[in-house]
This record gives C-alpha cells, structure tokens and sequence, in this order.
C-alpha cells in the first residue's frame, strides 16, 4: 500500500483544489465589465450558494467607503470604485482573501451628489490583461497597470446631466468605449486603451438623458458594432471608427438599462415617467401656438411663471437642457417629443444600415416596465424587474407574457440589475435582500437572504462565489 506523508498528502490537496479553480477560471466567461459577459448578467461558474448571509456560506467580509460601482473580476483580483469626500478611488482587492491590495486616487475634485441612485463613484470599471479603466464622472478616464501604477488619464466634462452621470466603460478590441449622455453635448468616444489617445469622438445630439452602458455586436463580416440605447433611438457604430451604422426608433426619453442580446434580436427596456405609459399619454401644442399666448413680456422665450398649467410643472425643469430658467422653443419641441415617447420594453431585430425602425421592432411590451434595473435572459425566459419590485416573465420570442408578481419575502424596491448563475437568477432588493429564484414560470424564492445593507450594485460570480457589494461592505459567499 502506498504511504503519503501528511506534509505531501496536504500539498497534493491544495495543488489540486488550486487547479481545479483554475480550471473553473479557464472555462467560466469572465466578469470584467458591468454585468460580466458582454453585459448579458450571466455566469457559468458552479457550484454557486443560493442561501448565504453573514452567519451562512460566509468566506469574508471587507468594509468599503460609499460607491455603486459593481464589483468587476479579473484573474484573483476584484476592481471597484468608491469615494471619501471629494476623493475618488480605485481599489484592488484579493478575491480569495478579501484584502485590499492597493487602493489609488483620482486627481482631486468637487464631488457632486445628486441623486440618492448615484453617487461620484457609480459607473464600474472594465478589465482586461492590459490594465484597469475607470471612469469618474466628476473627472474623466484614468488607466492603471495591474501594480495600481497609473498608464494614463483623460479629464472629460463637466457634464451636465440632471441626474448625475452613470454608463461604464467598455473594451472593445483595443478601444476604451465610453457613452457621455447629457443634457447638452452627448456623444460617444473611442479611446486608445494602450495610451488614452482619443481615436474618435462622435455626437450624439438626439440623447439627452441616460445612462445605458453599451453591449458589442458581432455583425456581418465579423466587425463589431457599438450598440448603444439612448433618448428615443437605439443605435449601433462601427467599433474601430465610430461611423454610425444603423438606428432604430421607439425608445423612452430616459434610458438606462444595459440591453442583452438573443441570437439575432436585442432586448431592452426604457422608462421615463408614469405619463409615458400607453392610456396615460399627455399631448401639447407646438411651440408656435403655445408662445401666442403663454409668452406674455415677449422675449421668446418661457420663464417658469409663464409655462401653462399642463403638463405639470416639474417638466420645466425636465426641459430646460440648459438650466438657463427659461425655455426656447428647442427646448419645447423636445419637451413634446419626451412627452411623446412611451414606455417599453422593445424586442428589436440587430443589424442594417440607416433607419430601420419600420422593419427592425419585433414586438413590444409595455406593463411594469423598469427604469434602472436591465432585463436578463436565461433559461428561454426573458426577465425584467421594475423599480417597484415586480417580476415580469415574458416569451423572448413573442413577447407574449408568461407570469407577472412580487417576490415573497423580498419587499422593496430594486436598483440593481437581476443576474445569474448556476441555474438560478438573483434578484437584489434596495433594502438588502439578495433573492434567489429558480428558472421556470415560477417566482417562488429558492432563498431570500437579507444582508440588513441597502444595495444598489449588481452582484458578479467567479468560481462558487457570489460577490455582494452593500452600501457597507463587499462580501464573498461560498458553499
């Protein structure tokens, strides 16, 4: 019989259990951007705890400074972003053992908070072997080595988006893609990843509110395409020249959410206020029948006493692109057409070339339809949760609706986008409860497990575990 020294019969058990998550690591699709694979919410790693918390499948624990960027993976390290004051930083952290490995600052700032969704530190990096790319909304890009040594910066803004800015950098061969939308002066850009040097830089005059994070498409011939969800439009670029390709019409006013992508069609949702939805719709006159009347000094323009009394007043401020206290008659006409827009969840099929709208929409749903978290497919279902945390199931094929509820258990609302993983989807609630549900027509949660710690960012997996970031802390869970 063959006799194993312990010492040896130990190290034997870590070689193999260290080649085994290597292995795991080779055949699983990484998470180095929002959303992991190109932003489609979905992981093959295994052997992923469907109940955990902190007295359960609890591996470790690491208190962060505030920040919504979602936790992104690479290799054994995890990047994200946070703030202190008016300190941004970029932190790199041991994913087995839950340790800061370096933790570096921006160029220093006046951070700006305005709105409790978002924060200074709420677009989440992109990761490759060449380096780590941040973006700061109250700064711009900055590039680091894996060291935390930094490659290169490149000040962007200021941007003037009511709600803060909120889209991620993506990679894209060797491209930095970054989507500025804003009130004024949208456009999207295509950086050099190897020195910060911008490639091209291409307006997007017709978005004015948004935070989309685009997904890459494959299209005839083998080159990727940009595909970008914005105000009214969903649009694709050439990747390597930032040539707009083709667009599709029928969007919200507001996009926000990523859009995954099945087989030839590209799934994605848009949300801007409840008189957006079909039966709720407001129509307003044309500028020139509204100024006969309104404009009362006669200065061409309209001051916030002078706005009519329909739609609602909180709309002026939602108009005026460029705070100035007043309206032109721009401003109007894109006051209608926001009005105009509708809610929706838009089944659209890829590729083209100019407007497609008449021949691209596949179908359209437009009941419960959310404006932060992005839609999931998996298991043959197309998911999607509001912010009000109600669950729609629909038929990707179809749009024909398969079930619609809550989660028992699970009250709250939900900001963070819905994930999955090992044959089962997680939904995160604003309160702190991550919910596991099992694929099927039913909702019935598997497990509701509340970590008492409000969450905003998007979970990420790796290797039989689950990372969590609340607004207190990052937590690895593994069976």
């Amino acid at each position: 019989m063959l006799s194993v020294p312990r010492r040896g019969l130990i190290s034997s058990t870590f070689s193999l259990v260290a080649l085994a998550a290597a292995l795991s690591a080779a055949t699983e699709p990484g998470w180095s951007r929002f959303r992991g694979p190109n932003g489609s919410g979905i992981s093959g790693a295994t052997n992923v705890p469907t109940a955990f918390g902190p007295a359960k499948n609890l591996l470790w624990r690491l208190p962060l400074p505030p920040g919504h960027s979602s936790p992104i993976l690479h290799g054994d390290r995890i990047y994200l972003t946070a703030f202190r004051g008016d300190t941004l930083v970029t932190m790199a952290i041991d994913r087995v053992k839950g340790q800061v490995l370096w933790e570096r600052a921006a160029p220093q700032v006046k951070t700006k908070l305005v709105d409790k969704r978002n924060n200074p530190a709420s677009p989440s990096p992109a990761v490759d072997d060449d380096g780590i790319f941040v973006f700061f909304p109250d700064y711009g890009l900055i590039a680091y080595d894996a060291s935390g040594k930094q490659r290169w910066s490149l000040s962007l803004g200021p941007f003037n988006n009511v709600y803060g800015m909120g889209a991620s950098p993506i990679l894209v061969g060797d491209l930095v893609a970054l989507v500025c939308d804003q009130s004024l002066g949208s456009y999207i850009i295509g950086i050099d990843k190897h020195t910060g040097r911008v490639r091209w830089k291409v307006d997007r005059p017709e978005a004015k509110s948004g935070h989309s994070t685009p997904i890459v498409w494959r299209g005839p011939g083998g080159k990727d395409q940009l595909v970008v969800p914005g105000s009214f439009l969903l649009t694709s670029y050439d990747a390597a020249t930032g040539r707009k390709l083709w667009w599709v019409g029928g969007l919200s006013f507001e996009m926000k959410s990523t859009p995954v992508i099945g087989g030839d069609t590209i799934y994605v949702n848009g949300y801007g206020a409840p008189v957006n939805d079909p039966g709720n719709k407001i129509t307003i006159p044309a500028a020139e029948e509204v100024w006969k009347t309104a404009d009362t000094d006669g200065d061409g323009l309209l001051s916030k006493p002078e706005f009519p009394k329909r739609p609602q007043a909180f709309w002026f401020d939602v108009a005026d692109l460029d705070t100035s206290g007043s309206l032109n008659r721009d401003e109007w006409a894109y006051l209608r057409a926001a009005l105009d827009s509708e809610n929706g969840m838009l089944a659209i099929r890829l590729g083209g070339s100019g407007d497609m709208t008449d021949s691209a929409i596949r179908w359209k749903y437009q009941r419960s339809v959310p404006q932060l978290p992005s839609p999931l497919l998996y298991g043959g279902v197309l998911y999607m949760v509001n912010d009000n945390g109600i669950i729609t199931m629909l038929d990707p094929e179809t749009g024909a609706l398969i079930k619609q509820g809550r989660l028992t258990g699970a009250p709250g609302p939900h900001f963070a986008s819905p994930v999955a993983a090992d044959g089962h989807i997680f939904f995160s609630t604003e309160p702190g409860a991550v919910v596991a549900v099992a694929p099927g027509s039913d909702i019935t949660p598997v497990a509701v497990n509340d970590l008492g710690e409000s969450i905003y960012a998007t979970p990420a997996f790796a290797n039989g575990r689950i990372y969590v970031r609340t607004t207190a802390a990052l937590y690895a869970f593994g069976n």
